[in-house]
Order: C-alpha cells, then structure tokens, then sequence
C-alpha cells in the first residue's frame, strides 16, 4: 500500500517536471536567433538613460498572463469558470515566447536575470492554470450542475474584472486580495454553490495572498523597475506634449521629455500619433514591439513584422504581435487605427 502510494507521488511529480520544464528546456535550446550588430542611440545620448533593446520582447511574456486574466474575467462573466480555456492560455504562453525569443536574441543576450525571470513566472502561471483546469472542470464543474450562479460567483466575476484592469498598470503582488476574501464570505451562501465557492476561492485567493507578500519582500530587497523612460519626438508642439499626463519635457532641440511607461505610454503613442507626431528614439532605442487585436490579420508598414498570430483565450478574435522601428511607430498606429482591430499595448522596455 505504501509502495504504491509512493509510486503513485513519483508519478505526480514526474509529470509537474515535464510539465514546467518541458517548455523551458525547449524555450531555452529550440527558440535562438543569432546576435545582429547594432547602432548606438544618437540622440538619447545619457547611457543611464538606456534600457536594453531586446526587453521589448522579454516584458511581452508578463503581459500575456495578464491578458490571460482578462480573458478570465470575460469568461466567468459571461458563464462559468470551466469554460475558460486553460490550456490554449498556458499554450499560447510558450508558443508566443518562443517566437519572440530569436527577435531578443537579435537585439543582443537578454541576460541571464530575465530569462531566470520569464522562466518563473511561466512554470508558475502554467502550474496556476494546471491546477485550476483541474479543478474547475472536475469538482467546479459538478456543483455548477448541481446549483445555479451563486452570489459568490457574482463575486468572482467583479473580481476578475477589477484584477485585470488592476493588472494594467500595477505589480500584481500589490493587489488587495485580503479585501476580495472579505468580500466573498460576508455574501451570504444561497445553495451548495455558495458554499463550494466560499471554499475553493477563499483558499485560491489567500494562496495568492500569500504569496503577493512574498513577492513583494523579495522585490523590495531588490528595488523595483523605473516607472518613466526617456523619448525623443518630433514634429508635434512642445507644449503640447508638456500637457501631457505625467510627462515632462526635457529639452526642446532635440525635443526630449520623461514619460511614463506600461499601459500610460500606450495611451501616449496613440495621441502622438493622432497629432502627427513621430518618435526618434524610445530609452535609447530603434525596435519596439505591440500588439494589435482583431479578427483578422492586419495590414502593416514596410519595415513592420508580424511576429506570432494567437487566439485570445476567453475572446474570440486573435492577437497579432507586431515588430517594428521607432521611428515608424506612429505611422504604423496610424495604418492600423484606420482598420477594423485595434492596438491593444506598446510593449516598452
């Protein structure tokens, strides 16, 4: 009996280790490109104002878990939580870094702490969706059969919703879930849905919980990333740009300002670009990476590149990652807001 039991916890393990690791040792061997030689930044001429050309590529991995959450939150709005596809996300998580990685590597070695950082967060996304799938489409899956929606899962609904949008802008490791797990047990239960959701969420949500804490000890030790970036523009008014959320103009010949980064630049890029507006250099540098969303493939620039073409998980148009040179970044908002998608994110450095 406890030679089996034994065999058995071998086996389980056995396969939590080809699951993470599978992907990681074929990411690591199978997705290489080779070092292409690469001009210095001529107008952003402070180096400590440089951030490293192929992290455009390495932050988009972060961002597809929290599309991931999006895609949650649309799924249990709309029905129930095993109608999420769990696997096509994990899938989606690899495939997509994986057609990345040769453009990184182009850019120069992305370094060691990176790569040892996409690797965590996919084993620990992958093992997060593993165990939900397994779940959700098991025991969840029973008790939404044996009751209607519950006001708990109105919960988990309002919840997802607030954490992807959260997600956006802030570390996930800041987010309140102590106060989300209030929330659930004060609702008063209505049936065994209620109940089985008071339990399988409340234990979820404080494992995260949890875990933020240790994140968030870990990250302080460290420091966290810069939150502003420097740019330098062209063709667009000084003072408009200086009007800007957050954004403050450095100099006017060459025109420099400090910008905010992450969803804040997004919206940035776009409004330059409805002011015919054009970048010169992003944090020192000439290749940025975005997504586009939309049902079909867009129609892109001359020195524009699509990278990798994936459904969205909980969505039921396709993401669509776009390569492209600074200077063009504009020109190629403006092509593409001229179509029937639209840009989703600016993935900076």
């Amino acid at each position: 009996m406890i030679g089996r039991l034994f065999k058995w916890i071998g086996v389980f393990f056995l396969a939590v280790s080809v699951m993470v690791g599978g992907p990681i040792f074929y990411t690591e061997f199978a997705c290489r490109g080779e070092p292409i030689e690469q001009s210095q930044p001529a107008v952003i001429e402070t180096p400590q104002d440089w951030r490293a050309e192929a992290r455009t590529y390495m932050v988009y991995p972060e961002w597809h878990i929290v599309y991931a959450y999006e895609g949650y939150a649309e799924a249990v709005k709309q029905g129930e939580p095993h109608d999420f596809p769990y696997v096509q996300a994990v899938v989606g998580f690899w495939s997509s870094l994986c057609s990345l990685m040769p453009k990184a590597d182009e850019l120069g070695e992305a370094g060691f702490d990176s790569k040892a950082t996409i690797y965590t967060i996919g084993a620990s996304f992958t093992l997060e969706m593993a165990f939900k799938a397994l779940y959700e489409e098991t025991i969840g899956r029973g008790f939404s059969f044996i009751d209607h929606l519950s006001p708990q899962d109105q919960i988990e609904a309002e919840m997802a919703k607030n954490y992807a949008t959260f997600l956006q802008q802030v570390p996930w490791y800041k987010y309140d879930f102590d106060s989300w797990i209030i929330k659930l047990w004060r609702a008063e239960p209505t049936n065994l849905r209620s109940w089985e959701r008071r339990l399988a969420l409340g234990a979820e949500w404080k494992a995260k919980a949890a875990y933020a804490r240790v994140i968030a000890q870990a990250v302080s030790a460290v420091g966290q990333d810069e939150l502003t970036m420097k740019v330098a523009v062209t063709d667009i008014n000084e003072a408009w740009l200086a009007s800007q959320p957050k954004t403050t103009v450095l100099s006017s010949d060459p025109l420099i300002a400090e910008t905010p980064r992450y969803r804040v630049f997004t919206n940035l890029a776009r409004q330059l670009a409805q002011q015919s507006g054009n970048f010169v250099e992003i944090a020192g540098n000439d290749d940025i990476l975005l997504s586009y969303i939309g049902q079909t493939a867009p129609r892109l620039t001359e020195t524009a590149q699509l990278l990798s073409n994936s459904a969205r998980p909980g969505f039921t148009d396709r993401r669509y990652l776009i390569a492209t040179k600074v200077p063009d970044l504009t020109n190629l908002i403006r092509t593409l807001g001229r179509q029937s998608g639209k840009l989703e994110h600016i993935y900076d450095y």
